[in-house]
C-alpha cells in the first residue's frame, strides 16, 4: 500500500512526477517518482511505511494540476482464470470499501481492455460484497476501491477516499457535445465549471441576471455556455461569431483586440481561450481581477514544450504575489482538464467583494 498511482494525459508523465515529487519533499514523505513517457500513468514510491497515506491525506486531489486521478497501493500480478481469488487475497487488509471503479489508463493499449473490464466488473462486485469487502449501496464515507488495469494479468489494486479523489473513473468526465455549440472547445468550459464549481452553488454562481465577457470568443464555443445559462455576453474577436449565437440576442460582438478590451462596468465572468505565450494570459487574468473587471474567470494557458510544470507553478506564483501586493483576496485553481490538449486551465474568483443575487 505504498505507492502512489496517478493517470494522466498521454505525454505529460514527467509533469506529474515533478509536481508530486514537490509535495512530497514539502510535507516530508521520503521516495521517488518514475513514469515511463506515453503512458498515461506515474507512480510515487514511498520508502517509508505509512508514506503513501501521508501524502494523499495531506494533499487536496483537486489541488493538483497534472494529476487526473490517484490511489494508494500496489499492483498485483494476475492468473490467466480465476483473478478474483488473487485480488481478494491481497485483499485481506483491506478496509470496506464504499464503492468500486474498474479503471484503465488514457492509452491504445489501455482502451483495447475496456470490454474486459466491463465484464469483470459485475463478477468482482459480487464476489466483493459477499466477501464483506464492499457495501451494496455506496457509501461517499468509506475508502473507493479502485482498479487500474495496465492488462488482463496486471493490476493496481488501491484506495482513495471518495471526497479526496476524481469525480470520474479516470477522471474523465462524460460530457454530451451540445449540437448548438459552435465548436467543440464548449466542453473544456463545461468542464471547468464542473471541477472548479461545486454543483450545488452553479445556480448561484452562473445565472441569468449575470454578465460575461469572452476574450478571443469566435466562433463562440465559450460563449455558447455562458448565454446557455442565460447570461449577457460580450464578445470580442476580430473573427466571426456563430449567427445562431447571435440570433440569441443576449451577444454582442465587438470586432476588438482581446488583450486592449476592457469593459466599461465590472463583469461578472471573464472567460478567455486566446492561444497566447502563457505569460501573456496570465498577466492579463491578474489585470482582470485585480482591476475589478470581473468576479470570476477561466483561462487557458497554453503550455511551452519544457519545464512544463515549473512554468505553470512560476506563473501562479506570479499571479499570487500580484493579488498580495493588491491587498485582494482571490481563490486562484488550475488544472489540466480531460479536454485540455498542450494547456491548462485557470480558474480566479475574488473572495472579498460582494456576492451576486441567486435567481
Amino acid at each position: 500500500m505504498n505507492t502512489v498511482f496517478m493517470h494522466c494525459r498521454p505525454g505529460f508523465e514527467g509533469e506529474v512526477c515533478s509536481e508530486i515529487a514537490e509535495h512530497a519533499a514539502r510535507l516530508n514523505v521520503s521516495g521517488y517518482a518514475k513514469a515511463k513517457p506515453g503512458t498515461a500513468c506515474a507512480e510515487f514510491v514511498c520508502t517509508e511505511e505509512g508514506g503513501a497515506e501521508r501524502l494523499m491525506n495531506n494533499l487536496r486531489f483537486a489541488e493538483l494540476i497534472f494529476p487526473r486521478q490517484w490511489a494508494r497501493g500496489g499492483f498485483v500480478d494476475l492468473p490467466e482464470t480465476d483473478r478474483i481469488s488473487v485480488i481478494l487475497e491481497h485483499m485481506a487488509d483491506f478496509p470496506v470499501c464504499g464503492s468500486l471503479w474498474l479503471e484503465l489508463v488514457d492509452t491504445n493499449d489501455g482502451k483495447e481492455l475496456s470490454n474486459f473490464c466491463k465484464k469483470f466488473d459485475g463478477h468482482l462486485r459480487k464476489a466483493l460484497i459477499k466477501a464483506g469487502k464492499l457495501t451494496e449501496e455506496e457509501d461517499a464515507s468509506k475508502p473507493r476501491l479502485l482498479l487500474t488495469f495496465k492488462s488482463g494479468r496486471e493490476v493496481f489494486l488501491g484506495l482513495a477516499a471518495a471526497n479526496n479523489s476524481a469525480m470520474w473513473p479516470m477522471g474523465i468526465p462524460r460530457l454530451k457535445f451540445p449540437r448548438e455549440a459552435p465548436s467543440r472547445s464548449t466542453l473544456k468550459l463545461e468542464e471547468a465549471w464542473h471541477h472548479f464549481i461545486p454543483r450545488d452553488q452553479w445556480d448561484e454562481r452562473l445565472h441569468s441576471d449575470m454578465t460575461g465577457v469572452d476574450l478571443g470568443a469566435a466562433p463562440g464555443g465559450w460563449t455558447w455556455q455562458l448565454v446557455n445559462r442565460g447570461m449577457i455576453v460580450t464578445a470580442i474577436d476580430n473573427g466571426p461569431m456563430a449567427e445562431s449565437l447571435m440570433d440569441t440576442g443576449l451577444v454582442q460582438h465587438l470586432m476588438a483586440d482581446g488583450f486592449t478590451f476592457k469593459p466599461k462596468q465590472p463583469v461578472d465572468w471573464m472567460v478567455c481561450d486566446i492561444v497566447e505565450k502563457p505569460a501573456r494570459n496570465a498577466a492579463m487574468l491578474e489585470e482582470w481581477i485585480g482591476e475589478g473587471h470581473c468576479r470570476e474567470a477561466v483561462v487557458n494557458l497554453k503550455l511551452p514544450m519544457k519545464q512544463r510544470y515549473a512554468e505553470v507553478r512560476r506563473l501562479l506564483d506570479r499571479i499570487a504575489d500580484g493579488f498580495k501586493a493588491r491587498g485582494i483576496q482571490v481563490e486562484i485553481g488550475c488544472k489540466q482538464l480531460y479536454h485540455d490538449r498542450e494547456e491548462v486551465t485557470c480558474h480566479l474568483r475574488r473572495i472579498d467583494v460582494k456576492k451576486p443575487k441567486s435567481r
